[in-house]
């Protein structure tokens, strides 16, 4: 099993499609680890996990706990960890906790959300050798609402000047999410670099979703979302049949204790 790297993600522009996964825990890494290029740690995990209401929360000690999980389950995948809510306010900041990051968790990168305004970071990141993931369109660490992007002309020629800005800054991938297909595809034809949609378009060099919700375990399921499954539901049945057996007496059985 060979370990998947930067150079092998860059590689794969205009070719292979890169498979990609939000997730948070050691289980999920471990599956994942089998079939996915790159294995996000999100900040969403905020929402998924912990039940707020946006990412805006989550600390960067949480992060780190579950970038930890993450890597040390994750052999193959190339990890990258999200930088929280203004951990990045400037280029000092954003490399004394992406450093913390990096440290600690043993991951292969981290994602900054945001384009022009965020250049500058990029920039002294990656000169103090940090690979970056960056994030464009829908920001969620910034946004109040769940709002498709790239509507009109103006919102198209501002995230497509985001694209090219962050691009230039020396990501090694960006995240697109929630754009009008015609501007993803734009977008992808005109950086050097691959893209990763969400909710943007098969024209992307890539995919992204998170775990939970693409295995039907959250209740919150944008349109972009294909549901492979409903645990959701399993686990509902699975919890109402064990409080069964276990008012009944039928667990546990002379299968599960100890002579």
């Amino acid at each position: 099993m060979q370990k998947i790297t930067i150079k092998k993600i860059l590689k794969k522009k205009n070719k292979t499609p890169i498979t990609c996964l939000s997730l948070y825990s050691k289980t999920m890494a471990e599956i994942a680890d089998k079939y996915c290029d790159i294995i996000l740690v999100g900040d969403s995990l905020g929402m998924v996990l912990l039940g707020m209401k946006t990412t805006k929360d989550v600390s960067l000690e949480t992060m780190i706990i579950h970038g930890k999980t993450v890597k040390k389950n994750a052999k193959k995948s190339l990890v990258v960890v999200d930088m929280p809510y203004k951990t990045y306010t400037n280029k000092l900041i954003a490399y004394s906790n992406a450093k913390k990051v990096i440290k600690l968790t043993k991951c292969d990168a981290v994602k900054l959300e945001g384009g022009k305004k965020v250049v500058k970071i990029i920039k002294y990141l990656v000169k103090k050798g940090i690979p970056v993931m960056g994030h464009i369109g829908l920001l969620p660490q910034f946004s109040t609402k769940f709002k498709l992007k790239g509507k009109n002309f103006n919102q198209k020629k501002s995230i497509f000047e985001d694209a090219k800005a962050v691009s230039n800054a020396g990501v090694f991938a960006i995240v697109v999410e929630c754009v009008v297909e015609s501007l993803a595809k734009k977008i992808t034809e005109n950086v050097s670099v691959p893209t990763i949609g969400i909710g943007a378009s098969k024209y992307c060099d890539g995919q992204i979703l998170v775990a939970d919700d693409m295995l039907g375990l959250t209740n919150f399921v944008p349109r972009f979302v294909k549901k492979y499954s409903n645990l959701k539901r399993e686990a509902d049945k699975c919890m109402k049949n064990y409080t069964k057996d276990v008012r009944s007496r039928r667990f546990p059985s002379f299968k599960n204790i100890y002579s």
